[in-house]
């Protein structure tokens, strides 16, 4: 079984000499031990997919490479369920299941209201420790005396996400003006420890335009060149690791089913949450059973539905906190294939013009790449 995302910074954490942190992914045999790296990037490529690697190979040359065997060490992970962005990046920084941390999904549900936080947009309410009340592993690596940094887009300081997966590190504000890889780089040389990373350019033009369009191949060629030069800059005793929160892949227009416009799938539910890929349904009271099996036959062959009890029986969230059950629907429906299931009347006009998805629990969605580069120095 390949390794999880939930495991990479506890192992960062067991390299850089953290108590308490094990190293799951054996990154100690990789790199060459605490005696050969004191400092490590982890940066993280919103929408990387292990199984979009080959196809933007042709735009990426240090990706390419990587799959030749001709640089870095490559290995396979899974990210967490659902496989979007909030919920991964989440599981990255507490080292926990999303039943255990609580983001379980792009938008749910506030229990007792017919509020749907959307987790992009969250700033103050619900209060963050509240809503995600996990330590992360930066605030335990600077607990423990060891450098913990993260290096974020200005606008994201002070949202719930950022302090639901970053807790407790120092950040370091990015302006829009800023080259992220020199500030990366930089960041690496001022200091043992560990520097965090992000860019969300790839799955921005996946979702816009498209897994395989000239925009795509264009956010992978940008990508490839930030990677590339954090390599070349790499300082003694570095190492750079790279992973992903989700992969993706294109909805056909005839795969899409919108639950606003099928009054069989519109009755009995109250509260829409999830995304496209994964529906989270709140039902009116005494109509969940009905919605289930409605769901159930709409969408047959085409999405797994669950009651809330059976979607937690299967283990998909990992071990779930009660205060943390009421969160996810009444009904799950899990969209298989390349389903998916809109909602025009519950949310933005431009979800439905996405192009690119993820969220379900196929390969090309769970599986992303861990990419390991070291400095010559840290490789002798």
């Amino acid at each position: 079984m390949p390794g999880s995302l939930c495991d990479v910074l506890p192992a960062v954490a067991a390299l850089l000499g953290a108590p308490g942190a094990v190293d799951k992914l054996t990154l100690h045999e990789w790199l060459g031990g605490a005696d050969r790296i004191d400092r490590v990037a982890v940066v993280l490529v919103d929408g990387l997919g292990w199984h979009l690697l080959g196809e933007l190979a042709g735009s990426a040359p240090l990706l390419a490479a990587v799959l030749a065997g001709q640089t870095g060490r490559l290995t396979e992970l899974t990210c967490t369920f659902p496989s979007t962005t909030p919920t991964s990046l989440v599981s990255l920084g507490t080292g926990a299941q999303p039943g255990e941390h609580g983001i379980l999904g792009f938008t749910l549900n506030v229990p007792g209201t017919d509020r749907v936080l959307n987790h992009i947009l969250w700033r103050d309410d619900p209060p963050h420790d509240e809503w995600q009340p996990l330590p992360t592993w930066f605030g335990r690596l600077n607990g423990a005396g060891v450098s913990a940094r993260a290096v974020l887009p200005a606008a994201f300081l002070g949202s719930g996400l950022t302090d639901s997966a970053y807790r407790g590190a120092e950040f370091r504000p990015l302006q829009p003006s800023d080259d992220n890889a020199r500030k990366l780089a930089d960041e690496l040389r001022a200091a043992p420890g560990l520097v965090y990373g992000y860019t969300a350019a790839l799955d921005t033009a996946a979702h816009a335009f498209g897994v395989g369009s000239s925009q795509w191949h264009e956010a992978a060629a940008r990508v490839d060149e930030l990677l590339t030069r954090l390599v070349e800059a790499l300082p003694p005793r570095a190492a750079l690791l790279v992973t992903a929160d989700h992969g993706g892949f294109n909805v056909p227009p005839d795969a899409r089913v919108d639950l606003d416009t099928d009054p069989r799938l519109a009755a009995g539910v109250r509260v829409v949450a999830g995304e496209p890929r994964v529906r989270y349904l709140h039902t009116e009271p005494g109509a969940a059973a009905d919605v289930q099996a409605a769901w159930s036959e709409v969408l047959d062959g085409r999405a797994h539905v669950y009651s809330r009890e059976q979607a937690v029986a299967t283990g998909m969230f990992g071990p779930v906190r009660p205060a943390h059950l009421p969160r996810i629907g009444d009904v799950v429906a899990v969209c298989t294939g390349d389903t998916a299931v809109l909602a025009t009347a519950h949310e933005p006009p431009e979800t439905a013009r996405l192009v690119g998805f993820h969220g379900a629990a196929t390969p090309a969605e769970m599986a992303i790449p861990l990419i390991a580069f070291t400095s010559p120095a840290a490789a002798r």
